[in-house]
């Protein structure tokens, strides 16, 4: 990323059955070395078995929209279409003609900072690679035929990225309503009668044994980090979730660290790219502290955004997550380039000066990463709901961005200790009832696709 390069190019789907047969056997040792899940559970089973016997039939289309609060979510659902779909299955007494598996969405940049090798693993599954910041027609075109056409249903995530928090789910983007519609609309130009259906995934974490000795351990290495002096513990130190006295001490920590590192965060953004931000002192910030924190936090945010906007020449328009995409795809444009396609018809004189463009347009993007793991984090998510899952994931999205800062590995996540995955199946949403309002105007798509989006966004949140 650091060295102007040619463009990215497409990389093209190529399922192999004997591929998957081997990841599915795998998939278990896998999840016990690579991940923190011992265990995967999934409720209402028996209509997602319905929905792929329909679509074996040849009596629908239909995607899985799941939520991705982390990125383990991949291997969950890996291990539901492997093991608890086939077993629910058998059951009920229904035999498939096929594996039980999708075809997949994911992200472009994945295989940059995952690794070549996971690029190749995710083509031999069958996925299919989409640009996010910008009108990917290639990948939009590969995306749009394998939902019609493909073996195998399709699955999304249509918050666009992870966001590290079971609890919360980020607002949708469009784009997998308005690909639901296409799919209904090629359908009916090819003449075939299917439905098209759009069913909604829950995924939500919680841990087997409650981490709070973990907690207290990574909340003492990033004190030690942003050198806070140490808080004396409780006289009764007894770490369970039933002791007020040790969440309460936990709870103080995790806000002092939270407010210092935003402060610190506050000077440097003021200092070096001479923003104007509200501090701890102004009269308008709220009273409550987790209120001001979160007001402090979205500034703050706005701020570094801006930097990197600044900087690309970009307006700051939409939410926090669609300026994130615009700048990463900004950024890409200045690394993946497509005067950089003939490496050989380049002087040396001009790769040099790509160099220095593409070191510079990384740097900027290091900025919008810092935003990245904040799009959905609220100030009162843990004083909420006190739970040791929802205090490990506000600590884990601090422990992200001091590791950025510092210069760390942030795919190296502590593991504070290991956990469950519950899957939720939704109530699937009939995108074929609504086509005829999406084809009678303009208008008429933009508000089929908006209410879509609407009423998908209501059902994952219902999943929590």
């Amino acid at each position: 990323m650091y060295q102007a390069q040619p463009p990215l190019e497409f990389i093209q789907p190529k399922y192999n059955q004997y591929f998957l047969r081997l990841t599915h056997l795998l998939l278990p040792a896998w999840m016990r070395a690579q991940t923190s899940l011992t265990k995967v559970e999934a409720e209402n089973v028996e209509l997602l078995v319905d929905l792929y016997r329909q679509f074996q039939a040849g009596k629908i289309r239909f995607m899985l929209a799941f939520r991705h609060p982390k990125t383990d979510d991949p291997i969950a659902l890996g291990y539901l279409f492997s093991r608890i779909v086939p077993k629910v299955a058998r059951r009920k007494g229904i035999n498939f003609t096929a594996p039980v598996h999708t075809h997949f969405i994911y992200d472009r940049g994945i295989p940059l900072w995952a690794g070549a090798h996971i690029g190749w693993i995710l083509q031999h599954l069958g996925g299919t690679p989409i640009q996010r910041g910008k009108a990917d027609w290639t990948g939009l075109k590969s995306a749009r035929d394998l939902f019609a056409n493909g073996a195998f249903p399709m699955a999304a995530a249509p918050e666009g990225a992870t966001n590290g928090l079971s609890e919360i789910v980020s607002p949708l983007e469009p784009g997998i309503s308005q690909m639901a519609f296409w799919c209904a609309e090629d359908l009916q130009k090819a003449g075939r009668s299917e439905q098209v259906i759009i069913l909604p995934v829950g995924i939500k974490y919680s841990y087997v044994t409650s981490p709070w000795d973990a907690i207290n351990d990574l909340l003492t290495d990033l004190e030690a980090k942003s050198n806070l002096p140490p808080v004396p513990p409780p006289n009764v130190y007894v770490p369970t979730e039933n002791s007020e006295g040790i969440f309460s001490h936990l709870y103080f920590r995790l806000l002092r660290l939270a407010e210092h590192l935003l402060t610190i965060m506050e000077n440097f953004y003021t200092k070096f790219y001479h923003c104007k931000l509200p501090t701890s002192g102004d009269d308008e910030l709220p009273n409550d502290k987790n209120e001001a924190i979160a007001v402090r936090l979205r500034a703050l945010l706005d701020v570094i955004l801006q930097v990197a906007e600044d900087f690309f020449k970009l307006q700051p328009k939409g939410s926090l997550s669609d300026r994130c995409r615009r700048v990463e795809q900004a950024g890409w444009n200045c690394i993946f380039r497509e005067d950089f396609k003939d490496m050989n018809a380049l002087s040396i004189v001009e790769k040099g000066l790509g160099n220095r463009a593409a070191e510079e347009a990384n740097m900027r993007m290091w900025h919008m990463r810092l935003v990245e793991s904040f799009v959905a984090v609220t100030g009162s998510y843990v004083r909420d709901n006190p739970t040791p899952e929802r205090f490990a994931e506000t600590l884990l999205i601090l422990w992200e961005m001091v590791t950025r800062i510092i210069g760390g590995d942030t795919q190296k996540r502590p593991n504070l200790g290991k956990q469950r995955a519950n899957i939720t199946i939704g109530k699937p949403l009939s995108v074929s009832d609504r086509y005829p309002a999406y084809k009678a105007s303009r208008q008429g798509a933009r508000l089929a696709v908006a209410d879509l989006t609407k009423d998908l966004q209501l059902c994952l949140e219902g999943l929590i």
